[in-house]
């Protein structure tokens, strides 16, 4: 593990790259940079994570990836595709599915019916996609019928990713899957989250429960005022004493 992005091992490119961020700096407001020139990316078939304190920038990163964030400079490859301020309606098309921390789905519809609206690019796919998912994740199709808004908290996050992967994305973007829930749903959430990966999709990120995200990602960064303080394996990074006592804490130290 490393203090420099530049680590040869975990962080720079090796020609397996589905998405790559170079020098990103970028921000909602004019003249206030959130992000500071963060470089990392996901190779095909990892899932990566993005941990860090409140307000580093986690969030940004990931909203800027998916269009909802103006770049200032930099670039953002989806394999061999500059996506550098492309709105996210464009990179569903291009196989990028986002899951946002809030409002991520339709309450007063049906866990089909929201499944429904993930595929609305493609509808003459929807019963075959709507299939896998419910192949995938059992507990939504036990209650297709059912509003979203009468799901557990740990539910309705497994619908918001079923409906992210209607659209069969290569790339899974992840805010924040575990906010808000108690720790039994965080711990059937992650498991949902690494059975998609299971299933070959490539998965970033971003999560405030940085211990429990860095025992199921094949890597993670620690973003520190909008750029990567530290990256490694998740198990380097877990037992790295820096690591530890600037962002992990006593959970890390217990474990």
């Amino acid at each position: 593990m490393s203090d420099s992005p530049e680590t040869p091992d975990q962080s720079t490119p090796t020609g397996s790259e589905l998405l790559e961020l170079r020098d990103v700096v970028a921000g909602y407001i004019a003249g206030v940079d959130i992000l500071r020139g963060s470089t990392m990316h996901v190779s095909t078939g990892e899932m990566v994570g993005i941990i860090g304190p409140n307000g580093a920038g986690k969030s940004t990163l990931i909203k800027a990836v998916f269009g909802l964030v103006p770049i200032r400079s930099g670039t953002i490859r989806l394999a061999e595709s500059d996506i550098t301020g492309t709105p996210g309606f464009e990179l569903v098309k291009l196989g990028v599915g986002y899951v946002p921390q809030v409002r991520n789905v339709f309450g007063s519809l049906s866990v089909e019916e929201n499944l429904r609206m993930g595929a609305f690019l493609r509808p003459h796919e929807f019963a075959t996609r709507r299939d896998q998912v419910f192949d995938l994740f059992g507990v939504l199709a036990e209650r297709r019928t059912t509003r979203a808004e009468l799901l557990s908290g740990g539910q309705r996050q497994v619908l918001a990713m079923g409906r992210a992967l209607m659209m069969e994305p290569s790339l899974l973007l992840l805010d924040e899957p575990s906010a808000g829930l108690s720790p039994a749903m965080q711990d059937e959430v992650f498991e949902r989250i690494t059975e998609i990966r299971s299933s070959g999709v490539s998965i970033l990120i971003v999560e405030q429960n940085a211990y429990k995200a860095l025992r199921v990602c094949d890597r993670g960064y620690v973003l520190d005022q909008g750029s990567v303080a530290y990256t490694g394996t998740g198990t380097e990074l877990i037992n790295d004493p820096k690591v530890i006592d600037l962002y992990l804490g006593s959970l890390a130290r217990k474990h």
